[in-house]
């Protein structure tokens, strides 16, 4: 894979594995320019206002998000993403999928599903253009780094967070490939941005015409030494993680999931809810949090990977197994992260 001219080389396998690649004119978008005065905080949030709502393809719509007085948002880097408080006071957390160089707005990008945990199903159905609405960060818990080589693969609404880092290796000059997959073309967002974007070559393979990925092929696209930028459903990020060493150790390997990954190493214990007087058994396989859940639906949680802080409880009584990435030492001795750490013993109280 080589990119010489300034210009894209879109290979776009067809129905029963035919190939062909078009070579899609440059454009150079011209830069924006920024105004001098940042928006305002509330504490830790951003106070912003739904200026416009798109359907980008079926089932997810792209919200832009602006200040109300016009000024500007804080910056982010590729990778980043909000909190997003919705209506009813739950946090979700959208990957920004703009250009980072765009200060005056923020955009993400929300695919409805139904049988989630009620966060798409509430962006698409009660926020409106010309709500306000309130949001944390930009944060940033998936690096983009500098190298000469990348390889992007996304799947799905996994795209989000990986548009901009195309993007920004485009901008670079850098050597990159970018292999799409989704069930469909229909169901795919933002495949026209991609294709304008120059020096790399941009791979499309919805299942309804080449099957299921095959982590193995996908992976072995990447150049020796490539950074390799992996989201999307978790049996492929699973598979990439499995695969990498072997298949480009000179390389490395980062990725963002949707989902709370699955539980590795843990025992049953009990959580005494103190507030409630409940007590919940925890299995093997499921986290704290699943298990509450089923007892208090309303819990706050959002990233449900331990590094977002949404889940923070008290400890009452007990030791912690901490599997976060988010206390300080200091807050472990009386506190847990719900969403991924688990008692160190049989028995938890917690101030719930």
């Amino acid at each position: 894979m080589t990119a010489t001219a300034p210009s894209l080389k879109l290979r776009a396998l067809a129905t029963g594995a035919r190939a062909y690649s078009a070579v899609f004119a440059a454009s150079a978008a011209a830069p924006y320019l920024s105004r001098p005065t940042p928006v305002r905080r509330t504490g830790f949030d951003l106070e912003l206002t739904v200026a416009a709502i798109s359907t980008e393809v079926e089932d997810v719509v792209s919200f832009e998000l602006r200040s109300p007085d016009g000024s500007d948002l804080p910056a982010w880097v590729p990778g980043a993403h909000l909190d997003v408080l919705l209506p009813s006071g739950a946090q979700r957390q959208y990957s920004l999928c703009g250009d980072p160089r765009d200060l005056a707005c923020y955009r993400i990008a929300v695919r409805r599903i139904e049988g989630g945990g009620g966060g798409s199903l509430a962006m698409h159905r009660e926020v409106a253009e010309g709500d306000p609405i309130t949001v944390r960060g930009p944060r940033n818990a998936f690096t983009f780094i500098d190298v000469e080589s990348y390889l992007f693969v996304a799947g799905g609404i996994g795209i989000t967070p990986i548009l901009p880092m195309v993007r920004e290796a485009a901008r670079r000059g850098a050597r990159w490939r970018m292999v799409y997959v989704g069930r469909s073309l229909a169901t795919m967002p933002f495949v026209e941005e991609l294709q304008a974007l120059d020096g790399g070559e941009l791979e499309l393979r919805p299942d309804d015409q080449f099957g299921q990925p095959d982590p193995w092929e996908l992976l072995g696209r990447a150049e020796p030494g490539a950074a390799i930028y992996v989201c999307g459903p978790p049996q492929l990020i699973d598979a990439a993680r499995a695969l990498q060493p072997t298949l480009n150790p000179t390389g490395s390997l980062h990725s963002e999931r949707f989902s709370a990954p699955p539980v590795v190493g843990g025992h049953t214990f009990d959580v005494h809810l103190a507030r409630t007087g409940m007590t919940v058994h925890v299995a093997a396989d499921e986290s704290a949090l699943a298990a509450i859940r089923r007892e208090v639906p309303g819990v706050r949680y959002s990233c449900q990977q331990g590094f977002c802080g949404s889940c923070k409880h008290a400890v009452v009584e007990g030791a912690v197994e901490h599997r976060d990435q988010k206390l300080r030492p200091a807050e472990r001795a009386d506190s847990m992260l719900i969403c991924v750490s688990r008692a160190a013993g049989d028995h938890l109280t917690l101030d719930l």
